[in-house]
């Protein structure tokens, strides 16, 4: 069975026409009664754009729109000025009956819910396998076998980091998920406190992760003071929520934008996690090799660049980053001998990253 397929030239494009109208109403719902500006921020030499308003009590806040594009600076124009209120339902529709792929109604549910309390404005970030979803949408794919789950995974780059979205919201992302009624409870841990993980007790398979960076080593599981949410710690995690890019997230119910890591960082970190990936965990080993063949398929034909930079900046930040990559470089290289994974990423430029 092929990695992926394209889409045809008409699913691509309604795809792009419900991200864009996605994009367009949530920016005037963001905006809408709001007195206040729109403000470009460079980070790690990439422009971010943000609508910034003083609230009731006289403080700050920024709201994040996205990153600097054509297509940015379009909605930035007309956001004021327009009363579009597109149908996203059924825009979402269409793109389904072309050949895009959908989320599960019920998995949408839960993250329009956590969208509308503003969850990603706040700088959530979706990974995991709704991640590589929405991979194939972006990219014009429909991928193999290797894009369904049972499993919501969402990260927030917490205390230990600034990225290019503002942590200056608050978010009551328990709320969120309570109000859904649903059945969706977190799971306990050993010491009595509510942990990172939602489940239904009816229904098992069905779980919310809600992730983030270490801080200073710390692993213990900590309740985000703007989130309202408990997030776990992981290695690793700060290189995949570097850099990100947007997509839309849709059923046939509607459509939302998330925010997602860059394609490339998520390939390569699905190999950089595959080592520590043990006893009931090695079914999600196999799927990360999956997902990580199909993306760098693809990217290595048509996007190359991308690969190489998220590589060197991979490569600079040590020994125990890159003897962990080289395992799941080995274990791609011996699933999928074609793509040459071992010579294609050999040998970084210089960079200067500390470890």
């Amino acid at each position: 069975m092929p990695r992926y397929t394209e889409l045809s030239l008409s699913a691509q494009t309604s795809y792009a026409q419900l991200f864009d109208a996605t994009l367009a109403s949530e920016l005037s719902r963001t905006v809408a009664g709001l007195s206040g500006s729109f403000a470009r921020k460079k980070v790690k030499a990439r422009d971010y754009w943000y609508f910034q308003f003083t609230d009731l009590g006289g403080k700050l806040r920024q709201v994040y729109v996205g990153p600097d594009s054509d297509r940015i600076q379009s909605l930035v124009r007309e956001s004021k000025a327009s009363d579009r209120k597109p149908l996203l339902a059924p825009l979402a529709r269409s793109a389904v009956a072309l050949g895009c792929a959908p989320v599960l109604p019920r998995h949408f549910r839960v993250l329009r819910r956590l969208s509308e309390y503003g969850f990603f404005k706040a700088g959530g970030v979706l990974i995991g396998t709704h991640a590589f979803l929405a991979y194939g949408n972006m990219l014009g794919l429909h991928w193999g076998d290797a894009s369904r789950t049972q499993d919501v995974d969402l990260a927030h780059a917490g205390k230990n980091m600034a990225i290019a979205l503002p942590a200056s919201l608050q978010v009551d992302a328990h709320a969120a998920i309570e109000s859904l009624e649903m059945g969706l409870v977190p799971v306990v841990s050993l010491s009595s406190k509510a942990g990172a993980t939602y489940l239904n007790p009816r229904d098992p398979d069905f779980r919310l992760d809600f992730l983030t960076t270490l801080h200073r080593g710390k692993q213990a599981p900590y309740e985000h003071a703007q989130l309202h949410i408990v997030l776990q710690p992981l290695k690793f995690m700060e290189y995949l929520l570097e850099d990100l890019a947007q997509a839309a997230l849709f059923c046939d119910e509607g459509s939302i934008v998330v925010n997602v890591p860059s394609p490339a960082r998520y390939a390569l970190h699905k190999l950089l996690v595959y080592a520590m990936r043990t006893g009931s965990y090695l079914q999600k080993a196999r799927k990360d090799l999956q997902q990580a063949a199909a993306l760098l398929g693809f990217l290595k034909d048509h996007r190359e660049w991308e690969v190489k930079s998220a590589w060197n900046d991979l490569a600079g930040r040590g020994r125990g980053w890159t003897t962990r990559f080289k395992q799941g470089v080995g274990a791609l290289d011996k699933s999928a001998p074609e793509l040459g994974i071992q010579s294609w990423l050999a040998a970084p430029k210089a960079n200067k990253h500390k470890a």
